[in-house]
């Protein structure tokens, strides 16, 4: 594996279908995951609702290493102005390189680039790992809702944070 600098943030092209989901069903767990785990058949990574212009790779000589996906949570006019993480995924051998850091700020870039003033997202409370991380990068606590869900039959805290975009 290489150092944080080495490796490359990019917008996802079509071909980047099979090795994404790929590392989204390796890095599938309940410490973020709400959804059952996969099974096959698996759908394609890229549909109607996700496309890869919704999302940035980190890649190195051409292994995806990991993915964040920003979209708009709602179609609303009223907050055109907002994006949110929907997903942030690292590959267990780019762990602890910068990965995940390196494709949140390039999310909070890509935010401000498209006009956004306000980004948010939704991590589960027992996710200290990602919390720790979101939290470093400026986001802030806005609202918890206890017992969210059930994970491996243990409540779990849907905790949703926020930050301004400069």
């Amino acid at each position: 594996m290489t150092e944080p600098e080495s490796f490359v943030i990019r917008t996802a092209v079509p071909g980047d279908a099979e090795p994404l989901g790929l590392l989204d069903r390796a890095t599938w767990s309940t410490l973020h995951a709400v959804a059952p785990a996969p099974s096959e058949p698996y759908p394609p990574f890229f549909d109607e609702r996700h496309s890869p212009e919704d999302y940035l790779v980190a890649e190195y000589d051409g292994a995806l290493l990991g993915y964040v996906r920003v979209g708009r949570p709602t179609p609303l006019a009223s907050n055109a102005h907002v994006r949110q993480i929907q997903g942030l995924a690292v590959a267990d051998e780019a762990r602890g390189r910068g990965v995940g850091r390196a494709l949140l700020r390039a999310a909070l870039a890509k935010a401000a680039a498209d006009g956004a003033t306000r980004i948010t997202l939704r991590v589960l409370g027992h996710n200290g790992p990602a919390r720790a991380l979101y939290a470093a990068e400026g986001f802030t606590v806005e609202g918890v809702l206890p017992g969210e869900f059930v994970l491996d039959g243990e409540p779990a805290d849907d905790v949703q944070m926020g930050r301004s975009l400069p």
